[in-house]
Formats: C-alpha cells, structure tokens, sequence
C-alpha cells in the first residue's frame, strides 16, 4: 500500500544560495522509485507515494541522494499525511481567523521539550507566542516572520542543537496536508 508523504528540505533556493530546480528534486525523487512526486512553491516542499520505508529512512534516502546530485548538504525531513493533518488540526491558535503569513509551524526532526525553550522569555515578545505540539512549534507573529523577534529568538542554534527544524507558513502547512491527502 501506498502511503502519502511530504518532503520538507530546508535553506534551499534561499537568497540564491543552495539552488534545486524544482523539475531536477522532481526527476530525482522519480529516479528514487517515489511515485507520483509533485512540488509546491520553490522553497522545498515536495509530495510524493512510497510503499516502502518510514519518514527517517525516507529522509536519509532523499538527502543522500541530493548531496550526490547537488553537491551540497540539505536537510531533509518527511512527514506522512496523518502527521501532517494532526499538525493542522492541532493548532492551538485560531488559524482561520488569521493571515497565513501570521501564522508559521516549524517542524522538528525529533521530540522536543518545554525545557529546550525555557529560556524565552515569552512575555517579552507578546502579542507574538508560541507553543509547542508532537515535532512542531507553531509561532503566532501578527507582523509577520520577517518582523518577529520571536522567531529570532527560537532559531538561536543553541536552541536547536541537535534537530533539524525547518518553517513553513500556514498557507503552506494546508497545501501540504491537502496534498498528500488525495
């Protein structure tokens, strides 16, 4: 059985550094054995079917794969359609009531904690906030991400040693979810 996914890459085509043309990720990911591959926006999110494999081996796979092909390191997460409508319908913030570019979810390669961010003074950043759900932050910045301290704060590398964390706004999160769902 075929099991729906979405590729996460992280940093790429961003600022003209790390360039993967989205028709080349899509002929790669084919030459992989993945099925049905699709890609949305130039900012590395792609969705594809495979019968085989789990998100890690999957994401292990496809970065061993773009490193051999494009000459650089990229970091890969996968996550399967019904992670991705938990992530959705998790959210603890009132997502259709809000502009897509207020609302961002930064998946996580693994569990994190509470503690790994006790050291934000939330406060300090409202009416910006965050929480925290199963691999995910979700981060309410009305002015946006460009403009948010708070994201400033949470992507300080000592707060993310040890995972790969890439964002995604809201927009993109439901496209995601939507499309590993047909």
């Amino acid at each position: 059985m075929t099991t729906m996914y979405a590729a996460l890459l992280r940093g790429i085509n961003v600022g003209g550094a790390k360039k993967v043309p989205m028709a080349e990720l899509r002929s790669l990911m084919e030459g992989l054995g993945l099925s049905g591959v699709r890609t949305y926006l130039q900012s590395g999110n792609a969705v594809f079917g495979s019968e085989h494999g789990d998100e890690e081996s999957l994401a292990a796979e496809l970065a061993q794969a773009i490193e051999k092909h494009f000459g650089f390191t990229v970091g890969v997460l996968v996550r399967d359609h019904a992670y991705l409508k938990a992530v959705r319908e998790g959210c603890p913030f009132p997502a259709a009531e809000l502009e897509a570019k207020q609302l961002h979810a930064t998946y996580f390669s693994g569990p994190v904690d509470a503690e790994r961010f006790a050291s934000v003074d939330q406060p300090a950043f409202l009416p910006e906030e965050f929480r925290l759900g199963d691999r995910v932050l979700y981060l309410y910045a009305p002015d946006g991400l460009g403009r948010s301290k708070l994201a400033e704060a949470l992507s300080k590398p000592r707060l993310l040693k040890g995972i790969t964390a890439t964002s995604r706004n809201w927009n993109t999160v439901v496209k995601l979810e939507e499309m590993t769902g047909a």
